[in-house]
């Protein structure tokens, strides 16, 4: 036999309205009253009846998440702590990919807006008057992307740049590339930005421009041939997949890393070390990203006083390794 709210009213001592409350409006009841009831549920198995709930509570247990592209192994380990905190919560979680397409971005925000509590929208590629539009559709949170108005998360961009700078500088590299990704993306302008500005203590650099890349591997298969015509030591790349892609041309065109090039990626994704040599890269907390995007928008949903949470550590690290070491005397 299922468990239903009278029972656990009945074994938590409170009322049934109290158990309704608990478990569908927790921030309403009284934290040593949610606590009880929530771990009577617990222990005596029961699953809520989502629909039930629905009627009651104006909501769904539902959010949506959007996210530019599935394969890049960045995007599924920011889905992993997405659902990971969702589920915790309570809350189903269901997933869109625009691949990297604007038109469809706004066509999944959209629809999922009518059928889900609130939408998380990742690295969105749409205009900030376009992405303000959407968030009239219902609660939205942003994630790599900086909007007025619209609440986002995000890490340090401009600091992990600088961090893979500096570490350039310091191996003796003063002609150092960059190889951006989409034209569109707030992470790319956030990096090229700081790559554009660095300037480090005592040492005139040449900062080179390589243009703006898809962030896939053959988006760095496509800036090879320029980096090695640039002249450029070094070349730090808009994501580890640019980089991966760009080691692979490197090779073929009998270009050795680091010997003759050093090459640097972003974000410490799996294929950073199925590359050889194992590429430096920065490291950023991508589940936490997820499972603090989930916080925020569920605040939002439930009317949760801002600033209740403590702040999530978003802070990134740089990994040195292989694929970047001391300049070459010449070009």
């Amino acid at each position: 036999m299922s468990v239903t709210i009278r029972d656990i009213a009945r074994a938590s001592g409170v009322s049934i309205s109290t158990v309704s409350r608990a478990l569908a409006a927790p921030e309403k009841v009284a934290e040593s009253t949610r606590l009880r009831v929530q771990e009577a549920a617990r222990s005596m198995g029961y699953r809520p009846n989502r629909a039930a709930r629905g009627l009651i509570t104006g909501r769904t247990g539902s959010i949506g998440l959007v996210v530019p592209d599935l394969e890049n192994p960045y995007f599924g380990a920011v889905c992993k702590g997405v659902q990971a905190r969702a589920r915790s919560a309570g809350y189903s979680v269901f997933i869109a990919d625009t691949d990297e397409d604007a038109d469809v971005e706004r066509e999944a925000v959209s629809s999922l807006a009518r059928q889900v509590d609130g939408v998380i929208l990742c690295s969105a590629r749409n205009t900030d008057a376009a992405v303000l539009a959407l968030a009239a559709d219902g609660p939205l949170v942003l994630v790599h992307r900086e909007v007025d108005g619209i609440p986002s998360i995000a890490y340090d961009n401009a600091g992990g740049l600088r961090a893979l700078m500096s570490h350039l500088v310091a191996l003796g590299h003063r002609t150092i590339a960059y190889a951006g990704g989409p034209e569109t993306s707030f992470s790319n302008r956030q990096r090229g930005n700081a790559f554009r500005a660095f300037t480090p203590p005592a040492a005139e650099l040449e900062l080179i421009d390589l243009g703006n890349f898809p962030p896939t591997f053959s988006g760095g298969v496509q800036s090879g041939d320029l980096a090695i015509a640039s002249g450029a030591t070094a070349v730090v790349a808009f994501n580890d997949l640019v980089a991966v892609g760009l080691i692979d041309r490197l090779t073929q065109r009998n270009v050795s890393v680091p010997g003759e090039i050093s090459v640097a990626g972003f974000d410490n994704t799996p294929v950073s070390t199925l590359v050889r040599p194992h590429l430096t890269t920065i490291d950023s907390p991508r589940r936490q990203i997820g499972r603090a995007s989930v916080d925020l928008l569920l605040d939002i949903v439930t009317g949760a006083e801002a600033g209740s949470r403590p702040t999530p550590d978003l802070g990134v690290e740089l990994l040195v390794r292989g694929s970047t070491g001391v300049a070459p005397a010449s070009r």
